[in-house]
């Protein structure tokens, strides 16, 4: 089968032929992949910068964000078939350990991360188990939804855990209204009674974004702190979820909070600097968001199928994995891109 396969860091993957996934055990589903999507964490792979933590062997096939068709089933799995369309959580999970079971299966202590530390998803094929497979409604495609295994997941896990600080009369800044942050704002607009501020250098996107249930829009040219400040009284906001994480957005997130608010980070490359007497003299939390859980995802993809959360996406053929990745890299590609597999 075709793959996208990582060779060499800082190096560009390339599309080559690969043996098939087989089932082999009791859980395991094969699935034909409709729909592999496009993450800038796919950039911060191919720059080394997963390296030390994924602890993976080189070369192996990138793409964590799946969806696609069941193939084929292992002899225990039950509550798909194949022909299902599915939309995959990007973790293999043991579902026996403690984190397992409390239903927080990001944190499973026996995991795999196809597309991380384990051959992905940008491939006609991927083996995963029956714990990762969330079935679609029938008005969704594979490709249509298959950034939200992962950037969509994010950005559902981090509102999820937001929920109970934004009751009505408080306001949430949102730094990025790119591939992540027009899902977090569609999350918020249909999960929170709170202001939606969005903050983003991007004109066009922040058109957009009025159209997705941004309350207000804030060019990110330099005065935007003061922006927010004027926004919010001069208090700063309940909370922030910066879905940049780097170039300067850190700070600028920080700054951007009331006393007691929360800084959210979900997007990543910079470095969250804080003197500990703003943390304790402001009594500010700063929050990490990775991926959310089996049960995040369901509830994402119920959404999804009401219509509330839709994605911006452009599709390219898996032969033009590089085209992509410098459509992402140079700002071109609007929303998220795509990798679709030709179907044999």
């Amino acid at each position: 089968m075709k793959a996208v396969r990582l060779h060499e860091y800082k190096k560009r993957p390339v599309v080559e032929d690969v043996p098939e996934p087989k089932v082999s055990g009791p859980l395991d589903v094969l699935v034909e992949i409709g729909g592999a999507g496009l993450c800038r964490t796919d950039l911060h792979i191919v720059e080394g910068q997963w390296a030390e933590k994924s602890g993976v062997a080189l070369p192996y096939t990138i793409g964590h964000e799946n969806a696609g068709w069941v193939r084929e089933v292992g002899s225990a799995v039950t509550g798909v078939e194949p022909g299902d369309a599915v939309i995959l959580h990007p973790l293999i999970t043991c579902g026996l350990c403690r984190a397992c079971r409390a239903g927080d299966d990001v944190h499973c202590v026996d995991s795999k991360f196809p597309g991380i530390d384990t051959d992905g998803g940008m491939a006609e094929l991927l083996l995963t188990n029956v714990r990762a497979v969330v079935k679609l409604d029938p008005s969704l495609r594979p490709a249509d939804v298959a950034a939200l295994a992962d950037a969509g997941l994010t950005a559902y896990h981090a509102v999820r855990k937001a929920v109970p600080l934004l009751y009505p009369g408080t306001q949430v800044v949102v730094i990025g209204a790119g591939g992540l942050g027009h899902i977090g704002v569609q999350c918020l607009a249909a999960m929170v009674p709170a202001e939606i501020i969005v903050v983003d250098r991007s004109p066009d996107a922040l058109e957009l974004i009025k159209e997705l249930g941004a309350t207000h829009t804030v060019r990110a040219d330099g005065g935007q702190a003061d922006a927010i400040a004027d926004l919010t009284g001069g208090q700063g906001a309940h909370v922030v979820l910066d879905f940049v994480g780097e170039g300067g957005t850190e700070a600028e997130g920080v700054a951007m909070l009331r006393r007691a608010g929360s800084y959210f980070v979900i997007g990543y490359g910079g470095r969250v600097d804080i003197p500990t007497i703003d943390v304790i003299s402001r009594e500010i939390n700063v929050i990490g968001n990775l991926v959310g859980s089996y049960n995040d995802l369901d509830e994402l993809m119920a959404l999804t199928a009401q219509g509330k959360v839709t994605l911006h996406t452009r599709t390219y053929p898996l032969e033009s994995i590089n085209e992509a990745m410098d459509d992402l890299e140079s700002g071109r590609l609007r929303g998220r891109g795509i990798l679709v597999p030709a179907r044999s």
